[in-house]
């Protein structure tokens, strides 16, 4: 990896009795696609809002281009850009304006009217705010994170709740963002956004960081098994499949059993040969090589959906 140009050490956040950060450590190379990636509530947000210095870590040391997010949050708010889980802007704010006074809040500045046309806003420059689409203002929003040319980029759910087209067409802006070598950190709970995008992935869980490597190291972690989920006719509750032949594990959710098998066809044989058996009916079956999500339940027992 590259020379570090973010830093978590030791990071420990928490909100009364709550521990929303506890312990996160990682380091993000310069020029870097890096990925948090965790079910809402994992501590992904707080852990982003600590290094762009929007909150105070309890304890744990934070640095962003060799600053302090804290200490010297003027000066980094120079060098980096941000699209926040949440972007609200007045509803009667065009989006040329919007641009013209983001730009102003800073030394270096791309010019807008590049952006405009980089982001597909150009008819739209005149429109109000709260006439945008969700992917128009999501756009907005990223170009708005750009203009000051930052160093470093933070993206936080920048697709949530997008729909298929317009999550293809971020996609699309970040990976020229990674063409232009920009630093960037986003967070997710999407696995095929993770997997696209990110250069290296940490799989974050109740404050921790549970795993962190490149997507295909991740997914090495499953090697030599195949994911088999199977729906049933009639809910088998006393463990059985898991011991069906060459199944290495099983995890239950919401009536469907994930197996991760060593030999699929010797599984598939044997889970036909126990249904008869037990006068059951097969009512769904898929056959998957190993995800990040099959990372995330071998290591959690659950879904990053849950």
């Amino acid at each position: 990896m590259t020379e570090a140009i973010i830093q978590a050490v030791n990071l420990v956040k928490s909100y009364g009795a709550v521990k929303a950060v506890r312990g996160v450590n990682f380091e993000v190379g310069e020029g870097e696609v890096f990925g948090l990636l965790g079910p809402n509530g994992a501590g992904k947000t707080s852990t982003v809002e600590i290094l762009e210095g929007l909150r105070r870590p309890d304890s744990g040391k934070a640095t962003v281009c060799g600053l302090d997010p804290e200490r010297d949050s003027a000066e980094l708010k120079q060098r980096v850009g941000a699209v926040l889980q949440l972007t609200s802007l007045p509803e009667k704010i065009r989006v040329e304006e919007a641009l013209d006074l983001f730009t102003g809040f800073y030394r270096k500045r791309n010019d807008p009217e590049t952006l405009l046309k980089r982001f597909q806003l150009t008819e739209k420059r005149r429109a109000f705010y709260h006439q945008l689409s969700g992917g128009q203002k999501q756009r907005l929003a990223l170009a708005l994170a750009l203009v000051n040319d930052p160093q470093v980029l933070f993206l936080d759910e920048p697709t949530s709740g997008l729909d298929p087209q317009v999550r293809r067409e971020i996609y699309s802006i970040i990976d020229e963002l990674r063409q232009e070598k920009k630093t960037i950190l986003l967070t997710t709970h999407y696995i095929e956004e993770a997997e696209r995008l990110c250069d290296r992935v940490a799989i974050i869980d109740q404050g921790q960081v549970i795993a962190l490597g490149t997507p295909r190291e991740l997914k090495s972690r499953s090697a030599g098994t195949t994911r088999i989920e199977v729906r049933l006719a009639r809910p088998e509750t006393d463990g059985t499949l898991g011991q069906l032949d060459a199944v290495a594990d099983l995890h239950e959710f919401d009536g469907t059993y994930v197996l991760h098998s060593t030999r699929v066809p010797a599984t598939i044989v044997s889970l036909v040969k126990h249904l008869e058996a037990q006068g059951n009916e097969l009512q769904g079956l898929e056959i998957a090589t190993p995800s990040l999500e099959d990372v995330f339940i071998e290591l959690t027992g659950r879904r990053l959906r849950e």
